[in-house]
């Protein structure tokens, strides 16, 4: 039973899924403190210190993160105070408490080459800013030494925000056609998929444990094949929910490659994530990534309409 949580980044979409999960399992669990960029400013180290101090909490959970990908290129800065700093500050200010750390990062920080899926104990090599700044964020974390547990997830969406499916529903409600990139593999993990499990994580999770730990929903497609599913699990839903239908349908939609589409940002080619350790350290399932998706679709507020 931890007696007050401190929850940051409630604006984000895993910030969002966990504050509606947590309180619905609020009986499991003490007092949650929400916050948002304007409350805690993960820029500002002295302000951090500020706020964990004065709300003393048992449990830190941090999903916030600077998450624009291309943009890191240009402000790297601001990408490594929010996400290599921060990470840094939060795990001191809560070993001074005797806290615990709950903290998530991502699958940039690989290369993408390997030809399996990764496991936690492959070398890391970060093609981006926004990578290698979510590797220091680790590495910050660790140096501490308090109890805590990081999460790697990947492709992260949900009915909440800006992410993949919502955009994919948008550009199809309003183009014929759609190019996808479709020679990055990875899977697709809904923001509900890592809330729930991190629930159910939490109540196992025991002594000074501490570890890195892979978390997305199982299996595998490319972008090109995400795009696809949700064109057809919003078409069998569409007419049962009274949806606008999409002007875009499968045979609409065009595969491309990574380079048809240059970004600022590199992103891995590869980003399959190996859960094994999760599974095995911690009594939990993890659903398919198209069940997670038809899960996501039917949470739409009037699918975006």
């Amino acid at each position: 039973m931890y007696n007050k949580i401190l929850l940051t980044g409630i604006n984000g979409q895993v910030g969002h899924e966990l504050q509606r999960v947590f309180s619905e399992h609020h009986a499991l669990f003490g007092e949650l403190v929400c916050l948002d960029r304007n409350q805690l400013d993960l820029s500002d180290q002295q302000a951090i210190r500020d706020v964990v101090q004065t709300i003393k909490p048992d449990l830190i959970i941090n999903p916030a993160a600077y998450t624009a990908v291309d943009n890191a290129e240009t402000e790297p800065e601001l990408a490594y105070a929010i996400n290599a700093v921060a990470p840094g500050v939060l795990a001191a200010e809560a070993a001074k408490l005797g806290a615990r750390l709950i903290h998530f990062s991502t699958d940039y920080v690989y290369a993408g080459n390997k030809v399996g899926l990764y496991v936690e104990d492959d070398a890391t090599a970060p093609l981006s800013v926004y990578g290698k700044s979510k590797l220091a964020g680790e590495e910050a974390i660790r140096s501490v030494g308090l109890p805590h547990l990081i999460f790697r997830t990947s492709w992260v969406y949900g009915a909440y925000g800006k992410n993949f499916l919502n955009t994919i529903l948008r550009l199809a409600k309003e183009r014929d056609q759609l190019r996808i990139v479709a020679d990055q593999v990875g899977a697709p993990t809904s923001s509900y998929s890592i809330a729930d499990t991190v629930v159910n994580v939490l109540d196992q999770w025991q002594g000074d444990a501490s570890g890195i730990y892979h978390l997305v929903n199982a299996g595998y497609t490319t972008w090109h094949g995400f795009a696809i599913a949700i064109v057809e699990e919003y078409s069998r839903l569409e007419a049962v929910k009274g949806w606008q239908p999409l002007k875009a349908q499968v045979e609409n939609i065009q595969a491309i490659t990574t380079a048809d589409y240059p970004t600022p940002a590199v992103r891995p080619a590869n980003s399959r994530l190996d859960c094994s350790r999760l599974l095995r350290d911690f009594s939990i399932s993890i659903p398919d990534w198209r069940e997670a998706l038809i899960a996501e679709l039917q949470a739409l507020p009037l699918a975006n309409n």
